[in-house]
């Protein structure tokens, strides 16, 4: 057991270092890490609804086929059309030829690995409001994640979802979210010099958001009957277990981007945080102003 909490923090250590390091440096390097961090996750997603065999059944073949077309959109910094060519790929594979289910499986890995790509890699972008809109999506998800445990560890109570996760309990839900919006907060003020409202209600719903793409995550592993989503991390399983509830959240920050930039009037979701934590954003109003 020590040799596997060894093992675990080591690994922990050497993700946050490449992780954050790609993050500070932006452009190419960070679209790399967000289509590598894609593609492993359509390959667990593949492994657990199809089997080590099954994953190369027709309908993910297609989904291959699809992603790898959208990562190259991505590593050309070329968001718009790699989300329609993720919509339609998503479409030929769910109205597939093979029995419903597993078409509808393979469609929500290819789109759940596409967005992870896309969104990753647009709210980054280029600039320091990229960087920024990253730091503050990690800031709010890690520390909901790490509070939840020790709260939850530390009051204990009510579990939160017994038939999904046993070991979740209300309290660290609760505890979890506290933290998440604080240290998400922190990241705005630093960045901005104010804390305006939105900012507030963002950092809660990042916060809880992320806890449900950790549930659902845990869901979906019972329903396959696997304990992780992969063994291709020592000591912390699978990329998609490392990822679940940031990439739900990733996906609503990359949409409030979007929606920002369609107000804006621009054309186009290349440093898409930007929009986010740019000098001009909209969600920079400080509290108690008009």
């Amino acid at each position: 057991m020590q040799r596997e909490l060894k093992l675990r923090i080591l690994s922990g250590i050497v993700m946050a270092v490449v992780v954050l390091a790609a993050t500070w440096f932006g452009g190419l390097s960070f679209r790399l890490l967000s289509v590598l961090i894609g593609l492993l996750a359509y390959y667990e997603w593949s492994t657990m609804a199809g089997g080590s065999k099954g994953r190369f059944r027709s309908e993910f073949l297609i989904g291959w086929a699809g992603l790898l077309l959208v990562c190259a959109l991505v590593l050309a910094d070329v968001y718009g059309f790699a989300l329609l060519v993720l919509l339609v790929a998503g479409v030929v594979v769910a109205t597939g030829i093979v029995g419903r289910m597993q078409r509808m499986f393979a469609a929500g890995g290819l789109v759940y690995a596409g967005l992870i790509a896309i969104a990753l890699a647009s709210l980054r972008g280029e600039g320091q409001g990229g960087l920024f809109a990253l730091l503050f999506l990690f800031a709010v998800v890690w520390a909901t994640d790490i509070t939840a445990y020790f709260v939850g560890r530390a009051v204990g109570g009510a579990k939160l979802a017994p038939s999904i996760s046993p070991g979740k309990t209300w309290s660290g839900a609760i505890g979890g979210t506290i933290g998440g919006v604080i240290a998400g907060l922190v990241v705005v003020l630093i960045a901005l010099g104010s804390v305006g409202p939105a900012f507030v209600v963002l950092s809660l719903v990042l916060s809880i958001v992320s806890q449900i793409g950790d549930l659902a995550e845990s869901a979906m592993k019972r329903h396959f009957g696997v304990k992780d989503s992969s063994h291709l991390i020592p000591g912390h399983g699978g990329v998609m277990d490392r990822v679940d509830g940031l990439a739900v959240a990733a996906f609503l920050l990359f949409a409030v981007a979007a929606i920002l930039v369609g107000f804006s009037g621009a054309t186009s979701l290349q440093s898409a945080g930007h929009m986010l934590f740019g000098a001009d954003t909209v969600l920079q109003q400080p509290m108690g102003t008009d």
